[in-house]
């Protein structure tokens, strides 16, 4: 039985879903707009987007098209950035009665699990697991310690930010 080479670009979009879903969880688990399901679903698109974009490069370049072909894997990565961008924007939510602004740190999150989803990729493993590491201490510890300083902040009597990044 011969070992379809295909099964590790599966195998990439497979352990993209599961660091997004890593960050996804933590998302969840603060009851935030874009959680689980979201960042893995973003991450595995954007690890498929690069690969599909290598699968029609190398496509293209063998049919008999090689001066019309210009392979540009940035525009991979800008299209990916932009789709993201937007449904980053959906989750950005403002609050005119309480002037805040609430989901930027759940947009910010969905664009850096596509970013983790591209580093999988280009094949950087140990990359996209320790920035993914990263990025749940970043959330755990630095929500606790933004609720610490709103604690300190009631009690020196300073009124409440009037633009929160939740």
């Amino acid at each position: 039985m011969e070992f379809d080479p295909h099964w590790i670009e599966v195998l990439q979009v497979v352990v993209s879903i599961f660091l997004g879903g890593l960050i996804g969880m933590e998302r969840e688990l603060a009851a935030k707009p874009a959680g689980l399901r979201t960042h893995m679903l973003v991450a595995g698109a954007a690890t498929l987007f690069v690969i599909l974009g290598e699968f029609m490069i190398q496509q293209f370049s063998d049919l008999l098209i090689n001066e019309v072909l210009r392979a540009d894997p940035i525009r991979i990565m800008e299209a990916i950035i932009t789709g993201i961008s937007f449904l980053g924007a959906g989750t950005i939510i403002f609050n005119n009665k309480g002037s805040t602004v609430e989901g930027l740190t759940t947009a910010a999150s969905i664009l850096f699990v596509a970013a983790i989803g591209i580093t999988v990729a280009l094949g950087q493993f140990a990359m996209a697991a320790i920035l993914t590491i990263v990025v749940v201490g970043i959330l755990q510890l630095l929500g606790l310690v933004e609720r610490w300083i709103k604690k300190m902040r009631a009690k020196a009597g300073y009124p409440p930010k009037r633009h929160n990044d939740k």
